[in-house]
């Protein structure tokens, strides 16, 4: 599927247009105190659009990003998804109420494999109903490494109906058990992502994330229509992106096509 991918041979960007497609992602479950502040610090240097942080790091994250223009993105039911929808609700509220400007939410994945939509539709617009309130705004992650393309189309609907912000690949720690016993995953695919644009609507805008690490794959996702991605490379990617000239002012930067068969291999 992905060699019938066209990708238009050369986008216009700024180094901020670039910046502000990236969440600096924080949330690997080891990372401490002083590494996420390390994080924080990226974030800001570079004024990407927001830092993910878990909820417990959102007052760390509000103080080191004031003033920079960074928004904090908490996490919610992450990374598996499976809090009950009370508990959802409760957590997106308390962490809109910290400061959480963007909240990324992981759906019920048993309840969308199972074909229980009315559950997975009602669970994601009482959650985006509480962010909204509080004047947040939602991303709602599939986790597509255990999701079928039938299952990704009718979650694109869902929240095309719903009226999300955002709707997004993967957590980055959705592995998936493979006939050799160990355990990987996809991440973010150039597929995934066609069908992601294809079937939802305008309004709603698609995050990558897993595997997102170089400006080449930047550019690659841009071009599909991608307007946020979540990375840890994001210092690698953008200091890439001015050793390439690309500075404030937009110039015409070529788009590669991939060279590993159109899949965006890794995670955070």
């Amino acid at each position: 599927m992905s060699t019938h991918i066209a990708f238009p041979p050369s986008i216009s960007v700024s180094l901020s247009d670039l910046a502000k497609m990236i969440d600096h992602s924080l949330l690997h479950p080891t990372m401490t105190d002083a590494e996420i502040a390390s994080g924080l610090a990226i974030a800001a240097k570079y004024k990407v659009a927001t830092a993910c942080v878990k909820p417990y790091a959102i007052s760390q994250a509000l103080a080191a990003l004031e003033g920079t223009g960074v928004a904090v993105c908490p996490v919610i039911g992450f990374p598996a998804g499976n809090s009950s929808t009370k508990v959802k609700v409760f957590e997106a509220t308390q962490a809109a109420e910290a400061g959480g400007s963007e909240i990324d939410m992981v759906i019920n994945i048993g309840k969308a494999l199972g074909g229980d939509w009315e559950y997975v539709a009602a669970e994601i617009q009482a959650v985006n109903a509480a962010v909204t309130a509080k004047g947040a705004i939602l991303k709602v992650i599939f986790e597509n490494d255990f999701l079928g393309r039938e299952e990704m189309v009718k979650l694109c609907r869902i929240c095309s109906d719903i009226g999300v912000a955002f709707v997004k690949t993967s957590t980055g720690y959705g592995f998936v058990k493979q006939k050799s016993g160990e355990y990987n995953y996809k991440g973010a695919t150039l597929p995934d992502l066609v069908l992601m644009r294809e079937n939802s609507k305008k309004e709603v805008q698609i995050k990558a994330a897993g595997g997102v690490r170089t400006l080449d794959d930047l550019l690659r996702v841009r071009a599909l229509g991608v307007t946020r991605v979540g990375a840890t490379a994001t210092e690698a990617i953008l200091e890439e992106a001015m050793k390439r000239g690309i500075g404030e002012t937009k110039v015409e930067v070529k788009v590669l096509p991939p060279q590993d068969g159109g899949a965006i291999q890794g995670g955070y």
